[in-house]
């Protein structure tokens, strides 16, 4: 192995490296045991369509940096697990877009909020490191990578549940049905 770089980059780069191998294993943990079995891969799929809403199996794979063959695998895979939908555009019927399921909107959510709990535990044991400019770099960092903030795309969801009509049950829906479009 190479000897890491000097200096602060270098000493950011191998605290990022740590911290993504325990983001890594924190999503792993928040997967395991919610339902079907979710790969990475395919947890990122779903990610994609929750924050971007419906895309074309193309799109997803060039998101995700995979070959589009590889990218309708996964989708195929997701379809037929019941988590994202696909819907043909009422312009061209050669387009077909997929979209989260109710199910498969729920599964995020649920991980989502579990990473969250795990996170804030351990913000909490860790609170003497945080400052604002511990926030700052990291925030900028995501933004680099492209990373939409998920304030950014769960917010529609949050509002949605707040004025969704009621299910028989009185349960509010997981989360509103994206456009077939």
């Amino acid at each position: 192995m190479a000897d890491p770089s000097p200096g602060i980059e270098g000493a950011a780069v191998a605290a990022l490296l740590a911290a993504s191998g325990a983001l890594v294993g924190l999503t792993t943990r928040s997967l395991a045991g919610i339902g079907p079995e979710i790969t990475l891969p395919q947890f990122r799929t779903l990610v994609v369509l929750a924050a971007r809403g419906p895309q074309r199996a193309a799109d997803i794979a060039a998101e995700l940096g995979v070959a589009p063959s590889a990218g309708t695998r996964m989708c195929d895979r997701l379809a037929a697990k019941g988590l994202v939908q696909r819907t043909r555009s009422t312009s061209d019927r050669r387009v077909v877009r997929l979209r989260l399921s109710t199910a498969g909107t729920g599964l995020v959510d649920r991980v989502f909020r579990q990473r969250r709990e795990a996170l804030s535990r351990i913000v909490a044991a860790t609170a003497t490191h945080w400052c604002p400019e511990a926030v700052a770099a990291l925030t900028a960092f995501a933004a680099a990578a492209g990373e939409m903030p998920e304030r950014q795309w769960c917010h529609g969801w949050l509002v949605a549940q707040e004025n969704a009509p009621r299910q028989r049950d009185g349960r509010a829906p997981t989360a509103p049905e994206a456009s077939t479009t």
